[in-house]
């Protein structure tokens, strides 16, 4: 990242940090400035998960309902604003996927006659592309090859810990202590770069 794109992503982030404080307040245009900034990044994140556009669009609405009535628990010393966004979309679509609505869903398979290719990246890839990306990628690949598959099979492909868990043939209790002692070890990493 040169210089300019550092500056630029640290003037994006002080201006969704502030719009998020004061959206706490009931700022409805602060509100609109997190919606503008944000919406595509975690309406790539809630399709991705949830497989249906529709479903993707009401759990994205539920998202900026939670962020409208959590902002004043956004902790800027803790996360980046959108790390802190895509964790609610993230949980919300998979509360929606492990729905009785969520696991009745059959997605398409891909390659059907009418499907419409995209060579767009997912909004997903792109959150990690950009921002903290380089970052949160070099820590990512200071880890084992194990935690580092639990990771991104959790937090980027929108798998539950089970369903890592049975593709890892471990039982839950076990890949929750991967994962767990895996944040852990990206946290840290991340701090020391900083």
């Amino acid at each position: 990242m040169t210089g300019n794109d550092t500056q630029a992503a640290e003037t994006r982030r002080a201006t969704l940090v502030t719009a998020l404080a004061m959206s706490a307040t009931g700022d409805r245009q602060a509100f609109s400035r997190v919606y503008d900034m944000t919406a595509a990044k975690l309406f790539g994140i809630c399709l991705r998960i949830c497989g249906e556009r529709q479903a993707a669009e009401d759990v994205l609405q539920e998202v900026y309902l939670i962020v409208w009535r959590r902002a004043a628990g956004y902790r800027p010393e803790r996360s980046h604003p959108v790390t802190w966004l895509a964790t609610i979309a993230r949980n919300r679509a998979l509360d929606w996927r492990r729905s009785p609505r969520g696991r009745a869903f059959i997605p398409v398979p891909a390659g059907g006659p009418d499907e419409t290719v995209d060579d767009a990246p997912r909004a997903d890839q792109a959150l990690v592309a950009t921002e903290d990306g380089q970052r949160l990628d070099h820590c990512l690949d200071e880890l084992d090859e194990r935690p580092r598959h639990a990771i991104r099979s959790a937090f980027l492909d929108g798998l539950t810990y089970a369903d890592v868990a049975a593709r890892a043939g471990v039982p839950l209790p076990t890949m929750k202590s991967i994962i767990r002692r895996a944040l852990l070890r990206l946290r840290e990493c991340l701090n020391d770069d900083a």
